[in-house]
Order: structure tokens, then C-alpha cells, then sequence
């Protein structure tokens, strides 16, 4: 039997990530993949449907620029081609990720694992045609798009998010059921490719994790654009007639489309038999610590199956850290690793217009402090954005009246994603608003309208109205 310290189970963002750097400390660990590495991120996620955000801005930019004194009649696009691109894009990214694999001699296991036997000090991971022995196991298998009790994802009618990477040309309608991050984006990519799109959504805002006013001002966006929206309402019931699926909804209103995005949120998975032992689950996650162990010992878990905060780069950094416990606990070493603040890990949305985020919203900040201070400052009054021809949106700060203590940040606006960093950096570091002051940030640039947004916390922002 083939004896490990390290085994991962799962190589998206979080598993393949953790190989890598227990590799860099020099411990030998086995990585467990069924399908390819890179996980969904890689593969049917994040990058695919950037890929595909670019296509969609770049062709809006196309349809206005007479505004720039430019001239271009009639822009026209072909899926075929966009679907190869993107299929380029992913194929180049996977296979670099694999060589990396390769090179660093990191071995991978194409298999599903089935049981996990716990063995005395160590586990045994098996799969149909191999047993593996570690010290030390990592839980990361990701999550599945989740159906409701009336909508089961067919891949033909009704679509997860990686069945509709697949369709090689676009429908003439489209219904997003479910106005999250993952609906909104496919919604907005679709629109401005020229597909009717209509969402629904149950819940009073779109992006109900955003700060209120982001979530409205997106809304006013997504509408300008031609996206129909239907909030606080449901899917009661839908039918195929005549190769047009008709959806009726709670609001009394019927919708014919000729697909259904069912885009309703992501469930952890996790459907390996456990012999000897028992993981604990709260809310269908595996609960871990501060430490990201299970309640099993050396049993660690990373990711969207612990449902903490179901972002790639949320379990590239949880698994960064378990890297860290598992080479103290090698070396014998109790060394405490800082505590990972999940409300101070960036949160971005690939719409036009894009969203970042990061921190307290505001309504979070009023319920937690006494008193707070909100500055705002819009891209219209930005150089740089005027420039772009880009400026709807704003930058928004939170800060605790108080301590000073800054809290969150929210951008809707151009290269919001990319601003956001910033506005992580800030927060992250627990600045207060004199020191955020003491930054100094180049001009012209957009970032100067995040600058702004703070001095207008104590309503100091020179270009402000």
C-alpha cells in the first residue's frame, strides 16, 4: 500500500492550491481528481465565463463608438467562434496547471474516491482500483449547482451554470431563475450578445448579499440594458409546448422562453462513505474549526463543502492555511496561524456594471455599531472615468464613528473587481480613517475615487458636490 502524508481530495482551487505549497514546504501529499484539475473554477466557472464577460463588454463598447468619434456600422458577432475562444482560454490554463503538476512531481489520482477508513493515527482513501495511506487528509470536493422541488436540471430546457458554457449558439430568449451572483452575470453576458433575458428571483433585491443601494443601482443597470426583472416572485409551474417552455409565475404572470439558467445557489458535496468514524455536518457543510479541521483529528476540510463562503479564492486561502497547520504539526510546532476573517475576503461580480466588495454593508455596520459613517463618491466626477466613457456607478465607504475604524467598501462602477483590491487591503488590515488618509493614490486613475470615497467619510472629498 502506497503510504502518503498528505492526501487532498479534490484539485480545484482550494485542493490543487494546498498541493502546491505543502509541495514548496517540501511534505509529499497525493491529489485525489475525477475530472481535471482546476475544479469548476478552472473548468466550467470562473474563467470560462470571464472569458465570456469580455466577448460581451467588448461588443457593447462596440455599439457606442460614435461617442468616441469613432465609426463602425452594424457590429456583429459569431458564437461558434466565442465558444472556441473560450474552450482556448480554459484548455491553456488546465493543461499549464497540469505540467505544473507534472514538473513539481506531484502525483494525481483520476479517480473517485469512495471510502475514507479511519486507521488509528491515519486514514486509508480508496478508490475502485487503488488504497492510499496518509497522517493527514484534505476534504475539497466543491459543490453542484442546487434544483428545486418543481425544476430538475435536464441540461436540454433547464440549464445548471456549466451545462449553458456548453451551448455552442445562443438562444433568442432566456430566463435566469435566481437573481445571485452566478444569475446576474449570465444574465448581463446574454443581454449584451443581444438574447432576451428575463430573471426571476424570490427575494426583494438582486445579489441579496450586497450592500442595498449596490443592489439597486446594479437592478437600475440590468434594466437599462434590456433585462426584464421580476422580484419577490417564485416559479409556480412551467410547460414544454411547441419547443417553447412557458413558465407560470407567482406575480400572476406567464413567461415564454426557449431556456431556462436554474440559478438558485451552489450545495456542498460530499458523498464519500466514512468507516469508523463520522464527520459532523451542520446546514449540509462539513463543520470545521478556526482551523479548518473536522471534528476529526488531522481531518481537514477546504472550500465550498465547508459552505463558509463558496468563493475560489476563499479556498485557495483556506487551504494556504492548512498547509501552514500541517507543516507546523510535521515539524512538531504548535505555532498559531491569524484567524481567517470571512467578512474581510473580497466579493466580486463580473456584471457590466461589475460589483466588488468587501467588508460590512451597510445595514450589517448599523446593526453591529452605534453609530457609522458612510462616504460616497461617484464616478462622474472621476478623470479617468470620463475618459472611459464609463461612469455609472460609486464608490462607498463604511467606517465605525466611533473607533474611526473603517468597515467595508463597496464599488459598482468600471474595474469595480480590480478596485476592490484596494478596498481589501484597507479593510483587511484593520486601518482607521487617518491612516486610509495617509494614502496616497495616483492620478488619473479610478482608484482616486476610492480615495475620495473616504475623505467623504468626515465630508472632505474635494470633487464632490
Amino acid at each position: 500500500m502506497e503510504t502518503r502524508t498528505v492526501a487532498i481530495i479534490g484539485g480545484g482551487p482550494g485542493g490543487y492550491v494546498t498541493a502546491i505549497r505543502l509541495q514548496q514546504y517540501g511534505i509529499d501529499a497525493v491529489v485525489f481528481e475525477k475530472e481535471r484539475l482546476g475544479g469548476v473554477c478552472l473548468n466550467w466557472g470562473c474563467i470560462p465565463t470571464k472569458t465570456l464577460v469580455k466577448v460581451a463588454d467588448l461588443f457593447s463598447v462596440l455599439h457606442h463608438v460614435e461617442e468616441f468619434g469613432l465609426s463602425l456600422e452594424n457590429p456583429t458577432y459569431d458564437y461558434p467562434k466565442i465558444y472556441e475562444r473560450k474552450n482556448h482560454v480554459v484548455e491553456k490554463l488546465v493543461s499549464g496547471l497540469e505540467f505544473l503538476f507534472k514538473k513539481r512531481q506531484i502525483p494525481v489520482i483520476n479517480e473517485t474516491v469512495k471510502t475514507l477508513v479511519k486507521n488509528d493515527d491515519s486514514y486509508l482513501i480508496s478508490t475502485e482500483n487503488s488504497t492510499i495511506q496518509a497522517s493527514y487528509v484534505i476534504i475539497a470536493t466543491g459543490s453542484k449547482p442546487k434544483e428545486l422541488p418543481n425544476f430538475n436540471i435536464d441540461g436540454k430546457n433547464i440549464l445548471s451554470s456549466r451545462d449553458i458554457l456548453k451551448l455552442q449558439n445562443l438562444p433568442e430568449r432566456l430566463v435566469v431563475v435566481g437573481g445571485g451572483v452566478i444569475g446576474c452575470e449570465f444574465a448581463s453576458i446574454f443581454a449584451q450578445l443581444g438574447v432576451e433575458v428575463q430573471i426571476v428571483e424570490f427575494l426583494p433585491q438582486l445579489i441579496s448579499t450586497e450592500d442595498e443601494e449596490i443592489s439597486k443601482r446594479l437592478a437600475m443597470a440590468l434594466k437599462k440594458s434590456g433585462i426584464k426583472i421580476h422580484l419577490k416572485t417564485a416559479v409556480e409551474s412551467w410547460k414544454n409546448e411547441n419547443n417553447e417552455l412557458k413558465l407560470a409565475l407567482s406575480n400572476g404572470k406567464e413567461i415564454t422562453t426557449d431556456k431556462v439558467l436554474l440559478s438558485v445557489g451552489r450545495t456542498p458535496v460530499f458523498d464519500i462513505e466514512c468507516e469508523n468514524f463520522h464527520i459532523d455536518i451542520e446546514k449540509d457543510a462539513i463543520a470545521i474549526n478556526n482551523n479548518f479541521e473536522t471534528n476529526q483529528h488531522n481531518l481537514f476540510a477546504i472550500g465550498d463543502v465547508t459552505a463558509k463562503m463558496q468563493l475560489a479564492h476563499t479556498a485557495s486561502k483556506q487551504g494556504l492555511l492548512t498547509a501552514e497547520i500541517i507543516k507546523n504539526r510535521v515539524e512538531g510546532s504548535e505555532s498559531k496561524i491569524e484567524e481567517l476573517r470571512y467578512e474581510n475576503i473580497p466579493r466580486c461580480t463580473f456584471t457590466n456594471p461589475e460589483i466588488g466588495s468587501v467588508g460590512l454593508t451597510e445595514a450589517q455596520a448599523k446593526e453591529k455599531y452605534d453609530n457609522i459613517l458612510v462616504g460616497k463618491f461617484p464616478f462622474s466626477a472621476n478623470g479617468k472615468a470620463l475618459g472611459l466613457g464609463n461612469v455609472f456607478g460609486f464608490v462607498k465607504t463604511i467606517a465605525d464613528k466611533k473607533s474611526s475604524k473603517l468597515l467595508g467598501m463597496h464599488i459598482i462602477g468600471p474595474q469595480a473587481t480590480e478596485l476592490i483590491a484596494e478596498g481589501g487591503i484597507i479593510i483587511q488590515s484593520g486601518m482607521k480613517l487617518d491612516e486610509a488618509l495617509k494614502i496616497v493614490f495616483a492620478h488619473p486613475t479610478l482608484s482616486e475615487a476610492v480615495a475620495e470615497s473616504i475623505e467623504d467619510l468626515e465630508k472632505m472629498s474635494i470633487h464632490s458636490m
